[in-house]
């Protein structure tokens, strides 16, 4: 008998994957809808990328420094927070906030917990959370018009981004007193003309978050990562039909049934969020059950905030909540073993 024979310890399959090819490759899914806001936005989306990157490799890099810990701002992952940080601002606000967003969402939300693998909120979801409490003012109004389109994607002329117009159309049609017959016309007319502002979603152009306002730049960048195998479907599909099927049902002005789940779907941060941050691996469920379960909450959350809550967006606030419970998904949602007889 010719060679030798080698026993080794499980597990026997082998992989070329690794944290670093992982990391650099959402890096690169997420460069068309960073070219994107720079087309819709100009230079000044740049520097805010520019500043937010920098700032949380220096963050990660000080600190791991400072406790004597392995560098590693070279795997990828604080480029991934910094950029994602960039994408939940809007343009107009001043350079330093991307830079206090990042090392916040570095410092607290990653490495007080061990650094990457161990963090149990999703970094630069955090990072916007903490700018959002902090300076409110500059989140919710510092918005700027894209290049070639308005600011909502509709013919009209005004300072509100698309989710805010549909808000305070809502507003209006729910109020009992003050509101005179001519502005309940004008709130049913804005929602009537929302379908207009389909084609100026899809593509990008209206105001918003520099990253989120392209549903097609992110689900081109998304398909790499469905490609390579990164994400699933399950997370990015329950979250999104949860948003389309409960503002179909609770979001329209005519009774239930009456909403328009596609506005929904196009306008915010829900593509950012089904795509390139609920699915995030250290945050999200592993289980199969989970991961529907985590997304049907994402998208629960959302449709709530959105439709009753006090701000028109809420994808954030909902991955950040649903982290929280993603140890008790995978604990309840736990395959049965081959076998095993449950008691």
């Amino acid at each position: 008998m010719e060679g030798n024979l080698f026993l080794s310890s499980s597990p026997h399959i082998r992989d070329d994957e690794s944290i670093s090819k992982i990391m650099w490759t959402v890096n690169i899914a997420l460069l068309p809808a960073l070219l994107g806001s720079l087309w819709f936005f100009g230079l000044r989306a740049l520097w805010l990328a520019v500043a937010s990157v920098i700032a949380a490799l220096g963050t990660e890099a000080l600190l791991e420094k400072l406790m004597k810990k392995p560098l590693t701002i070279y795997d990828g992952s604080a480029v991934i927070t910094g950029l994602l940080l960039a994408f939940n601002l809007p343009a107009g606000v001043p350079l330093w906030m991307p830079i206090v967003g990042s090392a916040f969402a570095i410092g607290i939300g990653k490495q007080v917990f061990g650094g990457l693998g161990f963090n149990p909120l999703n970094p630069a979801l955090l990072g916007r959370a903490f700018l959002m409490a902090s300076w409110p003012v500059h989140m919710t109004t510092d918005w700027t018009p894209t290049r070639y389109g308005t600011m909502n994607g509709l013919d009209a002329v005004t300072k509100a981004t698309p989710l805010k117009v549909y808000q305070l159309a809502r507003q209006t049609l729910a109020a009992h007193q003050g509101v005179t017959p001519e502005q309940v016309c004008q709130a049913k007319a804005t929602l009537a003309s929302l379908p207009h502002a389909y084609r100026n979603l899809f593509f990008g152009n209206v105001s918003g978050s520099l990253g989120e306002t392209s549903f097609l730049l992110l689900f081109v960048g998304a398909l790499l990562l469905f490609a390579k195998g990164y994400i699933g479907w399950r997370i990015p599909l329950s979250f999104i039909g949860t948003v389309a099927l409960g503002a179909w049902i609770f979001g329209g002005n005519r009774g239930p049934f009456t909403g328009d789940p596609l506005f929904h779907i196009l306008a915010g941060g829900v593509a950012l969020g089904a795509f390139f941050m609920a699915t995030d691996m250290v945050t999200s469920p592993v289980t199969p059950k989970g991961k529907l379960s985590f997304g049907f909450g994402c998208g629960l959350i959302t449709v709530l905030i959105r439709l009753v809550g006090g701000y028109p967006e809420g994808v954030s606030y909902s991955i950040l909540l649903m982290n929280l419970v993603v140890p008790l998904l995978d604990r309840y949602t736990k395959p049965r073993r081959l076998g095993e007889v449950k008691g």
